[in-house]
């Protein structure tokens, strides 16, 4: 017979060898399965600055949750009010359809030689991180904002979305101004618990060194990347990588009907691939991009992704 020392010595190491035992086949289980990128779609997809009746973003979120999206992003110029009330019901058609609201895209201009012009900026990034907030949304979409030296929008793609620095000026002093900026903007960030993401968006974005230099130059754990797949315009997958391990969230274009102002054949296994290696497990955000009609080209965009990211059919 055992005495009491004895047993209670047996029976702690059987409970160890159970645990462990269990421990290592959920370690074992959850290496079996893989992993699934949630995926959300931009209301900026259906709205693309051209479809009126499209741009009602509970519409949006309608359409979305009806075609098995499992988030949305919220384009702020989209936002036809910023009154509370307004907020508030998107809250609650997202909830009630069972979506998150997962991201909010906006914009910057740093590169202004005005400081003034710099402080406006700054003031309506602190004001889109309380909408954000408001929203209980974790992240917004940040930019470093264009030169301004192009005519518009169309001349800046034409030319790949390179441009001249004001004259007088240099990038050198831009990479000064935006990381200023954003610094400004991070007590309010880490406040309301708001996560920045500076996107490989144009201006002192356009390359990966220019995104990772602002990045690095901050060090903070609230101001990370926005990953948009369609803005490295030439041999993109080097340069996504680059980025990659500071991705919080991924946007992922799609050009159904040939693109608005040009059109990229992406590789979407490969990207899948490289974020499957630096262990990205945040969500793939849909920007359609195409001149397909936004409810045909929307959804084909859907099945695509779930196949590559995983996921519910």
């Amino acid at each position: 017979m055992m005495n009491r020392r004895d047993w209670l010595t047996h029976t702690c190491a059987g409970l160890a060898f159970a645990g462990t035992a269990r421990v290592g086949g959920l370690a074992e289980a959850e290496q079996s399965i893989p992993f699934a990128n949630r995926i959300a779609v931009s209301t900026y997809s259906f709205w693309q600055f051209r479809h009126q009746e499209l741009r009602d973003i509970e519409k949006c979120i309608d359409l979305a949750a009806g075609w098995g999206f499992d988030g949305v992003e919220i384009l702020h110029r989209q936002m036809q009010s910023e009154d509370n009330g307004y907020l508030q019901r998107l809250k609650r058609r997202a909830f009630v359809n069972a979506i998150d609201l997962c991201g909010f895209s906006t914009h910057q201009g740093f590169l202004h030689p005005d400081e003034a012009v710099r402080q406006k900026n700054v003031d309506h990034t602190i004001h889109c991180i309380e909408l954000a907030y408001k929203l209980g949304i974790p992240t917004i979409r940040v930019n470093t904002g264009t030169w301004g030296t192009s005519k518009n929008f169309d001349e800046l793609m034409k030319n790949r979305g390179i441009e001249a620095p004001r004259e007088g000026y240099t990038d050198e002093d831009g990479f000064g101004w935006v990381i200023d900026g954003l610094e400004r903007c991070l007590p309010a960030a880490e406040r309301c618990g708001v996560l920045m993401g500076l996107e490989n968006h144009w201006g002192l974005g356009r390359t990966p060194e220019g995104v990772m230099r602002v990045v690095n130059a901050i060090d903070s754990a609230w101001l990370q990347v926005t990953m948009d797949t369609g803005n490295f315009l030439e041999d993109p997958y080097d340069k996504l990588e680059a980025i990659a391990d500071k991705a919080i969230l991924v946007q992922a274009k799609t050009y159904h009907g040939g693109g608005l102002w040009y059109q990229l054949d992406l590789d979407y296994p490969r990207i899948a691939n490289l974020l499957r290696k630096r262990n990205y497990r945040g969500y793939v955000s849909l920007e359609f991009e195409g001149r397909e009609d936004p409810t045909t080209g929307i959804p084909k965009s859907l099945a695509m992704l779930r196949e590559v990211f995983g996921g519910r059919a």
